[in-house]
């Protein structure tokens, strides 16, 4: 293979090859490589650079390297990335394939139809609740199936978290002043932080993730899938990292673009997929890095901020200044509308929400739409797995609240029992409390249970008998209750910005 690094003479023999096949070839190009786009396929040839963070100067390094992005990618994206070529010949008359000496490679890749990712989308308006769900699915197994960090390994420990964060605002100060108190408010937390970044390495929480995962790195592709690509592939440290860093963010780039309802819905999907609310306590930290690392990037390419989106830095700044959290419970019986309510609250005012269809399902180990009557005996619905499904999202509301999040229980909290416990939790952690009590007239709630079931679509598998059996021991709110409640008739038209502003923050 030749050592001769390619220049603008390769690129335009690679162009004359491809357009000789036929059609228009359009050019992209970054900072770090050069892609090549004829008809429905794309080739990237990487440039012979250096930087601080990789290294290409070197013809068997180019190789390498396309070769790990292949693999890397393939598995979000299989239908994407297809082989990497050799490029032979000449530099004044290349080929990709063919015979001669090898003189580079590229990474052949299926080309997406424009419109696709996830930043074209929402720029145009089109993206879809539907869209984030999948992502969030798509991300969560992703997750799950990913390499798993060694403990005693340098990836995921308290060092190299803060080692990845303190060199992120060194390179942004060396561009513009940055506030003292963002440096200060690390400092602080790391000292919070240390003992749960430990027990995430411990846990397995540290795999081989993405590393990369914003708006313009996730795509909707044709068959109706919708999957994120290109991964990094050229430093190890930046994809060996905490899961719920790798989903932070994609949460933190919806918020820079005003979409806190998106961005809640694809956590709040992740969190129902893994059941990782343990990671709540690390998030803001994440986010806030996160932040500042997308602010670094618009810096060194002297980009402005995207149309709609918000300056990363002034993000950063604000989700270190979280308010007081505070905990809502769905209060009402099966087909009251209690998640479609709750999945909308959670949207509208940025909030953690914990379902218990979801967690549930979690106990017995079935996913969330998974099917149990084949799995468990005598159903999930029995007193032992409906106490151990609260006690699950007690645990996993306090560690939430602890963490500065607004939380909403979505269940159904029929016994005023099970309501003291979590009120408890608010008197506890000093947070204002309140109810949700959704209503609707008993028919309406018959055919939305009856409904559900035919559509097959969701956690929950309460029947008619369930709602029947749910109406002998609802316990309706107390005096005292129905002071911190606020009633939503679900069978009529309402608006979660006007719920939003009845959900009192004091």
């Amino acid at each position: 293979m030749s050592d001769a690094a390619p220049d603008r003479t390769l690129l335009d023999g690679l162009r004359r090859h491809l357009a000789a096949r036929g059609g228009p070839i359009e050019l992209i190009e970054t900072h770090i490589s050069w892609v090549l786009l004829a008809g429905d396929d794309a080739y990237k040839l990487k440039k012979p650079v250096r930087m601080g963070f990789l290294d290409f100067t070197g013809a068997a390094a180019r190789q390498r390297f396309c070769e790990e992005e292949l693999r890397l990618n393939r598995r979000l994206a299989p239908a994407l990335y297809l082989d990497v070529l050799p490029v032979r010949g000449t530099p004044g008359a290349p080929q990709i394939g063919g015979r001669g000496p090898v003189l580079d490679h590229v990474l052949h890749m299926r080309r997406f139809p424009p419109g696709s990712l996830l930043s074209e989308r929402l720029a145009a308006g089109t993206l879809q609740d539907v869209e984030i769900d999948r992502l969030a699915d798509r991300i969560a197994a992703f997750h799950d199936a990913a390499p798993v960090a060694a403990p005693e390994g340098p990836w995921g420990t308290p060092e190299a978290v803060l080692a990845a964060t303190r060199g992120v605002l060194g390179r942004l100060a060396d561009e513009e002043p940055v506030p003292a108190a963002l440096a200060e408010w690390f400092d602080t937390e790391r000292f919070r932080l240390a003992p749960q970044w430990r027990q995430r390495l411990r846990s397995g929480r540290i795999r081989e993730g993405h590393g990369d995962l914003h708006l313009a790195n996730a795509l909707c592709l044709p068959d109706g899938e919708v999957t994120a690509f290109d991964c990094l592939e050229f430093d190890p440290a930046l994809r060996w990292i905490d899961v719920i860093d790798d989903a932070a963010f994609m949460m933190m780039d919806l918020l820079a673009h005003g979409r806190q309802d998106l961005a809640w819905r694809f956590m709040n999907g992740w969190l129902d997929a893994t059941g990782d609310h343990a990671g709540l306590g690390v998030l803001r930290g994440y986010l806030v890095h996160r932040a500042l690392v997308r602010a670094l990037v618009a810096r060194l390419r002297h980009a402005p901020a995207a149309p709609g989106a918000d300056d990363y830095l002034a993000l950063a700044q604000r989700l270190t200044r979280p308010d007081t959290p505070r905990l809502l419970l769905t209060h009402g019986l099966s087909g009251s509308g209690k998640s479609h309510a709750a999945a909308r609250l959670a949207g509208t005012v940025g909030a953690v929400r914990l379902r218990s269809d979801v967690e549930r399902k979690r106990l017995f180990g079935l996913a969330a739409r998974e099917r149990s009557e084949d799995r468990v005996p005598g159903g999930v619905y029995g007193p032992c797995a409906t106490a151990r499904t609260y006690d699950q999202l007690l645990q996993a509301a306090r560690t939430a609240l602890q963490a500065g999040w607004n939380v909403i229980v979505d269940a159904a909290f029929l016994r005023r029992c099970e309501r003291d416990r979590f009120h408890a939790l608010a008197l506890d952690l000093r947070v204002p409390f309140a109810l949700l009590d959704c209503q609707a007239p008993l028919p309406v709630l018959r055919e939305r249970v009856a409904a559900r079931l035919r559509r097959g679509d969701d956690a929950s598998e309460a029947d008619l008998a369930v709602l029947e059996a749910q109406r002998d021991f609802d316990e309706p709110l107390a005096e005292d209750e129905l002071r911190v409640a606020l009633t939503l008739r679900t069978d009529r038209p309402w608006d979660p910005e006007s719920l939003a502003r009845r959900w009192p923050a004091r």
